[in-house]
Parts: C-alpha cells; structure tokens; sequence
C-alpha cells in the first residue's frame, strides 16, 4: 500500500510524528492478514435457532415469530411444530449451546493455523 506524506499524516498524526521524527532507522513495517471469518455472510435458518430452544414451547415461541414476521411460510411452520410435537427438539440435531459459533469459529481457525504451519 502505498501513501503519501501528507496523507499519512491526516490519517495517522501520532504514527506519521514517530517515523518522520526519526529518520535515522530502516522502517519495516508488517501488516499481517486478519483470519478469516468463517461465518461471514451466515445467516442462520430456523432449524439454527430451534437448536437453541431448551423446551418444546420455546421452539414453538420462536416458529410463531419467524412465521409471524415472514422468515418463513405457514406451511413451513406447520411442518416444524408438527416435528416437534411428534419427534421432539432432538430430531433436528444436539441443542446448540451459548458460544455455539464462537467455540466454532475457534475450531476452524486453529485447524487453519495448523495447516498453514504445516505447509512452512
């Protein structure tokens, strides 16, 4: 990236002062890429909030409001409240606990630094 002095300063006074103040050393800079976000772009569907629900009425509570606010179709409702008065919270998969995404997240970033430093 390049930018000129005037820039530099505008946009960063304090760092601009303390590498124009001492124009004895080399400067390196190094910028490093954030991690990707893995869930960047995700938008979580009906089944992803139903797996937080912790009791059958509250899956309910949370159909009524997708359905209410038009997440999602009457048909769509009426077939997930007919799953979970007949197969229970357990038929679309383990309950997802607080940090569900963040722990996920953690996961696939530490997969990611592992091949990367296999790949060094």
């Amino acid at each position: 990236m390049k930018i000129n002095i005037d820039e530099l300063k505008k946009k960063y006074p304090h760092l601009a002062k303390e590498l124009l103040e001492n124009p004895e050393g080399d400067i390196v800079l190094t910028v490093r890429k954030p991690l990707p976000d893995p869930w960047r772009g995700y938008l979580p569907g009906p089944i992803d909030y139903i797996r937080r629900c912790k009791t059958r009425e509250e899956a309910i509570k949370v159909i009524d409001y997708l359905e209410k606010h038009g997440e999602i179709t009457k048909e769509e409702a009426n077939e997930l409240r007919n799953i979970i008065n007949n197969r229970g919270l357990e038929f679309f998969g383990p309950h997802k606990r607080d940090n569900y995404y963040y722990r996920k997240a953690v996961e696939y970033w530490k997969k990611l630094a592992k091949t990367i430093s296999e790949q060094q």
